[in-house]
């Protein structure tokens, strides 16, 4: 297939169709070609690039991409199978203030572009906060969205038939509860009638695998004190999944924790697994800890500690930041580091990162789990050659 990947981030999405799992390995995925990829911010592109340095990627905002840009990189305009990508989430979020800016409007570049690169098939991912979130005129989003999807070309003959489903990472092998909303486009002159969602391995009930926990994402990684950095392994990999992860890796890169304040500092040592705010305010509510250290900023699930026997809860971009939603380590009082977030978004260890701690994290927090990507990629494959038969 020959894919393009709008806003793509450090390349979660690219790499679910870049590689697929054989005998618990990561191998490259041969089928498929990347044909360019766009991401604007500068570090998080250096990271794509660092990681798919064969992959031709404009560092620009997409609203400067035109016909002209891409004809330049000599792709062939007549012959794309596949668009992938989301627009920036977080004026959706629920999490946060809710605003229709700029960035709540970029889904219309995607679309932009879809009507430019008239693929036969498009991935359109965000958070299921879209679902919810209206425009300037107390319309739905979600609406305008598939309107422009259904008529890109002014062509009815052309529109995309549109399917729609919120998948959990954890369902597909992440150790993560992670919920986000995939809106999948077929074109309709191609008559494909074949797409499915992919279906969900993991879970509660009969023939399904039990959901990846947090220890068995990250129960090998090394111990971090405050203000370390650790470059080497001191296990060797507990499981299945972490041996997928670590492939044939010998150092241990982003392994690192900062220096805390001492209410910071307290408050990680006094929250215990499954708490968070609420939960330390009440040991002061009882007096067995100073009223200095009374908690008033942040939501109920802020300062939280993650279970040790449960997928983790959603991976943001702040998750080195314990004052954020919950994040801290279930075992060692500190929050996570930024390979451990890569762990429970199923990043393999040679994947890099570039930047500061923020980008990074950002770069982590921001994208779609590999695995779920290797998922979706599987289906789009079956889709396309179910397609092909038959023609």
């Amino acid at each position: 297939m020959n894919i393009v990947d709008l806003f793509s981030g450090a390349g979660g999405l690219t790499f679910g169709f870049q590689y697929k799992v054989k005998k618990d390995k990561f191998v490259r995925n041969r089928q498929n070609k990347i044909l360019f990829a766009n991401e604007y911010a500068s570090q998080t592109a250096q990271a794509f690039h660092n990681n798919f340095p064969d992959i031709p990627l404009i560092n620009d905002d997409i609203a400067n991409i035109t016909i002209k840009s891409i004809l330049d990189m000599n792709v062939d305009l007549e012959n794309i199978d596949l668009v992938i990508g989301g627009p920036p989430c977080q004026s959706y979020s629920t999490v946060g203030k809710r605003q229709y800016d700029k960035r709540a409007r970029m889904y219309r570049e995607y679309i932009r572009l879809l009507g430019i690169l008239k693929p036969k098939m498009f991935i359109f991912e965000n958070v299921t906060g879209l679902l919810s979130m209206k425009n300037d005129n107390d319309e739905p989003v979600l609406d305008d969205i598939k309107n422009m999807f259904s008529d890109i070309y002014g062509n009815k003959r052309l529109s995309y038939a549109i399917k729609q489903k919120v998948l959990n990472a954890k369902n597909f092998g992440v150790p993560q509860s992670r919920d986000r909303v995939f809106i999948v486009g077929i074109r309709q002159d191609l008559d494909i009638s074949c797409w499915e969602f992919p279906k969900e391995k993991y879970g509660d009930g009969k023939g399904k695998l039990p959901y990846l926990t947090v220890e068995d994402a990250i129960s090998d990684l090394p111990y971090l004190n405050e203000s370390e950095t650790v470059t080497k392994y001191t296990l060797p990999p507990q499981n299945a999944y972490q041996a997928l992860m670590r492939g044939n890796c010998v150092n241990l890169a982003d392994h690192f924790i900062g220096t805390y304040g001492d209410k910071i500092r307290t408050v990680i040592r006094n929250v215990v697994q499954g708490e968070g705010k609420r939960y330390f305010n009440s040991l002061i509510d009882k007096g067995l800890l100073d009223k200095k250290y009374y908690l008033t900023s942040g939501y109920n699930n802020t300062y939280g500690r993650l279970w040790w026997n449960k997928p983790s809860t959603t991976i943001t971009n702040s998750f080195g930041t314990p004052s954020a939603l919950r994040c801290i380590h279930p075992l060692q009082n500190r929050a996570l580091s930024t390979r451990e977030g890569a762990r429970l978004q199923s990043f393999p260890d040679w994947f890099c990162f570039c930047g500061n701690k923020y980008e990074k994290n950002s770069q982590v927090g921001n994208a779609v789990p590999p695995l779920l990507a290797i998922a979706l990629a599987k289906q789009v494959q079956r889709c396309f050659k179910r397609w092909e038969d038959i023609q």
